[in-house]
């Protein structure tokens, strides 16, 4: 790794300021803003002429093996889509094909402006094997299913921990456990996750509350929500990132807060698939850590975090008809920082400070979308649709240039993809 220079440079800083400076990288970190490290020469100065730099998005719930799926069952009930539309090209596929669906994940996300990324995955190796050669950075959950204890539950989480192993010197790779959902994990395998988490020092990242299906199901077989049985487990006893909670009631806010509870909404996925609105303004009004996801592009069927930025300010602005509800500045905190708390990377990752890891997207502002500059902060998040990300870079490596991605080879992506839909629906 060499050093870099962000010259005169307009940049989103911490607060929400835009300020015009010069950034300097040193290997995989910001060194100084503004002011040059002792003895600092850039191997590369990248002309800030007409550019924002932003934190990299953060996408804190995706499948990206899913990304060969998009579109594949649309407008059907949410069960239905799960267990007739997707369960099937699940079962169908190979490893190879979820490795081929995490590289076109990764190309989409990376083109706008997405840096890390949280994903729930069921193929040990392959969505890390990506990142690894794209250059990504990701937090990898390998999703678990299991009734008790179980042999197929207990091979899950061993195929974790070995994944885990595998990948440990990449320092762009850190690991969570994934139980899947209160539906497809039972009561004890949930007592079994939970203690494996705490024992190894591992988050939990997990689907929770996401559909009224799943609340009827999990109250009839345990009398309780799917946030009450999650803590009784003591899923929550560890750092956890619970995806969706679209479906709160009762004590669930309130527990969630107690807890420390990371809840990842999902604005696309959720009205895709027709199970309403998290409620992102009593979660923060509450003190609970909200954060921002695409899901997989199977439901959603972007992988786009400004677009997902832009419902999640609009929608609720709407529904609790006020236009002042869930800023733009929230919104930004939401996909940057909030993110990286999440995934408790706030000190590494998330926001445009020295000593940070440079994991950065830089934005063309001589685009239509962004013209005039009226309010970058506005426009971030109402006008950006990410077409203006021109240049990314992760761990101080460029790994997007004019729009292109370096390291993996895209037409090869797009063939492979093609073909797998082809081979799995005949």
């Amino acid at each position: 790794m060499g050093k870099m220079m962000l010259k005169g440079i307009k940049a989103l800083l911490p607060g929400n300021e835009i300020k015009v400076c010069d950034i300097y990288i040193d290997g995989s970190r910001i060194a100084g803003i503004d002011k040059a490290p002792a003895g600092f020469e850039a191997d590369r100065v990248i002309d800030g002429k007409d550019r924002l730099v932003i934190p990299g998005l953060i996408n804190c719930h995706t499948h990206s093996y899913m990304a060969f799926m998009r579109s594949a069952s649309d407008d059907v009930p949410f069960m239905d889509w799960l267990f007739k539309g997707v369960s099937p090209i699940e079962d169908a596929m190979t490893d190879e094909d979820a490795y081929w669906g995490a590289c076109l994940a990764i190309l989409e996300m990376m083109k706008s402006g997405t840096t890390c990324f949280s994903d729930m995955q069921m193929n040990p190796g392959m969505t890390s094997k990506a990142v690894v050669e794209s250059g990504m950075r990701a937090v990898i959950s390998r999703g678990l299913v299991g009734s008790g204890d179980d042999e197929a539950g207990r091979t899950r989480l061993d195929q974790a921990y070995r994944e885990q192993e595998e990948f440990k010197d990449c320092d762009r790779l850190s690991f969570m456990l994934g139980p899947h959902a209160p539906y497809s994990c039972d009561e004890d395998f949930l007592r079994i996750v939970a203690k494996e988490a705490k024992d190894h020092g591992m988050g939990i990242h997990m689907h929770l509350s996401e559909s009224m299906s799943e609340i009827g199901q999990i109250k009839e077989k345990y009398g309780c929500t799917p946030i009450e049985l999650a803590e009784r487990t003591g899923i929550f006893d560890s750092r956890c990132v619970a995806a969706h909670c679209v479906q709160l009631e009762g004590d669930d806010i309130q527990i969630m807060k107690d807890h420390n509870v990371n809840v990842v909404t999902n604005p696309a996925s959720n009205m895709k698939l027709g199970n309403g609105f998290c409620p992102v303004p009593e979660l923060m009004r509450a003190g609970v850590n909200v954060c921002l996801g695409t899901d997989g592009a199977a439901s959603n069927n972007r992988l786009n975090m400004f677009s997902e930025m832009e419902l999640l300010s609009l929608i609720h602005k709407g529904t609790h008809r006020s236009p002042e509800c869930v800023s733009a500045k929230e919104t930004l905190n939401i996909a940057t920082i909030n993110g990286a708390r999440a995934l408790g990377m706030e000190s590494e990752i998330g926001s445009i400070e020295e000593g940070k890891k440079a994991d950065l997207a830089v934005l063309d502002l001589k685009r239509p979308s962004l013209q005039p500059e009226n309010d970058l902060v506005s426009e971030l998040v109402y006008c950006a649709s990410g077409y203006e990300v021109d240049t990314v870079i992760i761990d101080g490596e460029v790994t997007l240039e004019g729009g292109r991605v370096l390291n993996l080879d895209e037409n090869e992506v797009y063939e492979h993809t093609a073909a797998i839909m082809k081979r799995i629906r005949g």
